[in-house]
């Protein structure tokens, strides 16, 4: 099949790049840079040189599928660099698709979408979507999957997929910045890693992803997941390991963390610092809520199970 492919110099659409590839689909991929020229035709595919904000049906040519997988992902950013991304780029995604002819829409979402800062236990597919969370990246991933949603058609399925805690080889956001931190010292569990948590591996999204390709009910979310669950800090801590890394014990409660975020996002945002802060608000929710998930559609609807274990994932590393 012939298939465009956005954010395939990241992470998850690298992962699915490489692997379209070898199953023998012809891919084109959006490119911003030479660097991500010069990667996406390493990895046998086409780049096409345009982004969220520029991207016509011409660049999309004859694809018969979309994979969006580019969202900006950051823990910081200017105030509007989420719902640009994230909203504004998949809306022109969406509609770019519609003109070029494509039949299938395949979103890379995120349990993120339905979430407002409480615990997540067991959740599944029917759990609301919280377009209106206090965090700018929930929010602007559930916009974005609901309008993907609702823009399924007899002639224009969409699906979209939600891993939680993406990690595996290739990750170039969570364990890099897991390893500077214990390298420079910043290095502090939440609550002691006690929350709880569910997990994909980056294998087992792409499988999700070929299955995506010719299955799924169209206007559906499956949440992809690894099997069963894990505490924060047994999980972090095996990844860290991976690295010969050691992390400290040192801990602080999640109440003085929630407020230790926001009251930095506000000294960032008024002074105009153009660092990271050392915590923001939706860090210090994720490493301290639970977030435990049923991936019981993903099997009914996609034939999904994961193809690799935790254990065998962490010794992978």
């Amino acid at each position: 099949m012939r298939i465009f492919v956005t954010g395939a110099s990241g992470f998850v659409g690298g992962a699915a790049t490489r692997s379209l590839v070898a199953s023998g689909h012809a891919v084109r991929a959006m490119s911003r840079s030479e660097r991500s020229d010069a990667a996406i035709r390493r990895m046998g595919a086409e780049p096409v040189r345009c982004d969220l904000e520029t991207i016509t049906a011409d660049d999309i040519g004859n694809s018969r599928i979309v994979l969006h997988c580019a969202a900006f992902v950051e823990a910081w950013g200017p105030e509007d660099a989420w719902y640009r991304s994230n909203v504004l780029g998949t809306r022109t995604m969406l509609d770019r698709s519609m003109a070029a002819g494509v039949s299938r829409f395949i979103h890379i979402g995120t349990e993120a979408a339905i979430c407002y800062g409480q615990n997540l236990r067991d959740a599944d597919e029917t759990v609301p979507l919280a377009p209106d969370s206090p965090y700018p990246y929930c929010a602007t991933k559930a916009q974005a999957e609901q309008m993907v949603r609702e823009a399924n058609r007899d002639h224009f399925t969409t699906i979209v997929l939600r891993p939680r805690f993406i990690w595996g080889p290739g990750d170039t956001t969570l364990l890099p910045l897991i390893e500077d931190m214990a390298k420079n010292g910043k290095w502090m569990w939440i609550n002691h890693g006690r929350a709880i948590t569910s997990t994909t591996h980056i294998e087992n999204l792409v499988h999700a992803t070929m299955l995506a390709l010719t299955e799924g009910t169209g206007g559906s979310a499956y949440f992809i997941l690894d099997d069963g669950t894990i505490r924060m800090k047994e999980m972090i801590s095996a990844m860290a390991q991976a690295r010969g890394l050691t992390l400290p014990g040192t801990s602080i409660p999640a109440w003085l963390a929630d407020a230790l975020g926001r009251t930095l996002e506000a000294i960032w945002r008024t002074i105009g610092l153009k660092s990271d802060p050392p915590l923001t608000a939706h860090a210090a929710m994720v490493m301290s809520r639970d977030c435990t998930l049923i991936g019981d559609k993903a099997s009914d609807e996609l034939s999904y199970q994961p193809m690799i274990s935790r254990a065998e994932g962490l010794a992978g590393l």
